[in-house]
């Protein structure tokens, strides 16, 4: 477990709750993940791992429990309010401007991290801070040579790793993805795991993952969420030996029950 002390903690989640209508999805999820921390969230479809980064990210409101970012209350605040404060998320669907290219996109992520709010087209060209982080971002994904390329005109996994760039292009500390690897060769979820490692060293990341070799080979922890609850949160190798997790989400059967 984490040595943090209770109050030092970067994300918390305190028995977090969501419905809709009669149906409760989240039951009471609870979770303390430390400054820069991996965290990986696994479970069977409709587990309810996207509610909950929705729940997180402001997306959806929860109807009890709270989110405490630094310390500080998420609920009830619009999801650019937490991204202001600090907190950053990719989606499934790669989320970009297609019409862009890579290092428009990059620069549009950085404008109001570094206090520029709206600014006219046609100023940003002097605005030199803006475009030095843009190029450095630009390095950081591997799509330098992509600087005029409209982001549509992109690999899928191109589009995704520039996705990346605009997550973390606004300084953001704590960072969530939503399953970034999905419909990715091998060989492309290999380097992008990489990616992932190097543009978020020293960041608090949680991200949701479907790729079993993904998870496990990226995360410093995993929380294990089946219909609406956590059932572990642990080590990587704590969590595999887990009869439950085993049971419930990684197909083998728990201790005690035969193999057919």
């Amino acid at each position: 477990m984490s040595s943090a002390i209770p109050g030092s903690w970067s994300l918390e989640l305190k028995d977090l709750r969501k419905s809709f209508g009669k149906t409760e999805i989240i039951r009471g999820v609870s979770l303390a993940v430390a400054a820069g921390e991996r965290v990986g969230i696994i479970g069977p479809n409709g587990a309810g791992k996207s509610t909950l980064f929705n729940l997180i990210s402001g997306r959806f409101e929860p109807t009890s429990g709270d989110v405490l970012l630094h310390g500080q209350s998420l609920v009830g605040k619009k999801p650019y309010e937490i991204n202001r404060m600090g907190l950053s998320r990719s989606f499934q669907i790669t989320n970009i401007f297609p019409k862009l290219s890579v290092f428009e996109n990059l620069r549009c992520g950085v404008l109001w991290s570094l206090g520029y709010k709206y600014t006219f087209l046609k100023f940003l060209a002097d605005l030199t801070d803006a475009n030095q982080r843009a190029d450095e971002l630009m390095h950081m994904i591997g799509l330098e040579r992509k600087r005029e390329v409209l982001a549509v005109n992109l690999t899928y996994a191109e589009q995704r790793a520039l996705e990346i760039g605009i997550t973390i292009a606004g300084g953001a500390e704590v960072i969530l993805l939503d399953e970034p690897t999905a419909g990715m060769s091998r060989s492309e979820t290999a380097r992008f795991i990489s990616l992932i490692k190097h543009v978020t060293a020293g960041k608090t990341l949680l991200t949701v993952e479907h790729d079993m070799s993904v998870v496990f080979g990226l995360a410093d922890k995993i929380a294990v969420v089946v219909y609406g609850e956590m059932i572990a949160f642990d080590t990587p190798a704590t969590v595999r030996a887990d009869a439950r997790v085993q049971e419930a989400y990684l197909g083998t059967p728990a201790a005690g029950q035969e193999s057919h």
